[in-house]
């Protein structure tokens, strides 16, 4: 297959850089909001949070803690591989099966944000755009 005009030129993509800078963005404000809105009422003492009222005992309190900043720390996973791909050196083979994977791992996320939240909380406008920023970075 031939290269990309982005490999050609050995210039650095701009879409997949963009989506990487995004999925940084997402990450923090993620996580930051996320200990501002419901971790912080949730915190008896300490850095992990173990008070869940009369609906949560501890154990799920701190998974669901965990598992909140694992989407960060994977949105950031992501962001980092988005830049491995700008790069214009890297194989065509590579690049398409892994930006394939990211896009579909990207718009999975959006498609569980939108239905789940009934469209209300706006990750999935975020997560929607940074795969169509991939999607496009693919072709330029």
């Amino acid at each position: 297959m031939a290269l990309r005009r982005s490999q050609s030129k050995h210039r650095m993509n701009p879409y997949f850089a963009a989506a990487g800078v995004l999925c940084f963005v997402i990450g923090l404000v993620h996580s930051v909001l996320g200990e501002r809105l419901i971790f912080r009422r949730m915190r008896a003492k300490g850095f992990i949070p173990t008070n869940g009222g009369l609906v949560l005992r501890e154990p799920h309190v701190r998974i669901l803690w965990a598992s909140w900043h694992v989407v960060t720390v994977l949105g950031w996973g992501l962001g980092a591989a988005l830049f491995w791909l700008a790069h214009p050196s890297k194989a065509h083979f590579a690049h398409s099966t892994v930006s394939i994977a990211i896009v579909g791992a990207l718009l999975g996320s959006s498609v569980l944000v939108l239905v789940g939240t009934k469209g209300k909380h706006l990750g999935w406008l975020g997560l929607l755009l940074a795969a169509i920023l991939v999607a496009v970075g693919m072709y330029a």
